[in-house]
């Protein structure tokens, strides 16, 4: 069973998004997800002030297995992207719910963030999928 924090919220496609005190969003992905990928060897990161709605992808990451999208849990606008990736994409692997986050966003709706799984229905998602 992988890491999953109780703090954070979880979407079906193995994406966490954390709630900033500032009212952004940060977003990653799951222990889970970077261990099905094995080492990531690339991320291409969305660009800073792109809207994304709901559900469309924003984000590939590249493996030496695969390649996966990213995709917004939410509605909103990219506020920043994690620079170390760019030389680090193995951040992800090492510490993917802090250094290894991807980006952070403004949503449209800040109540759409508590639509997403919790920690306890996430689990229950990841022990399907194992299945």
């Amino acid at each position: 069973m992988s890491n999953i924090p109780q703090n954070l919220r979880y979407t079906k496609t193995h994406e966490w998004v954390r709630k900033e005190s500032d009212g952004s969003f940060t977003l990653g992905i799951t222990d889970h997800a970077q261990s099905l990928l094995g080492d990531i060897v690339f991320i291409d990161v969305p660009k800073v002030s792109s809207d994304y709605a709901a559900g469309k992808e924003c984000c590939v990451i590249e493996s030496v297995k695969a390649a996966s999208d990213v995709y917004m849990p939410i509605a909103g606008k990219i506020k920043a992207v994690n620079d170390a990736l760019t030389t680090a994409p193995n951040l992800v692997n090492a510490d993917p719910y802090n250094e290894g986050w991807l980006f952070k966003f403004d949503a449209v709706s800040a109540t759409d963030f508590e639509s997403l799984l919790d920690a306890a229905a996430y689990t229950a998602v990841e022990q399907a999928d194992a299945h």
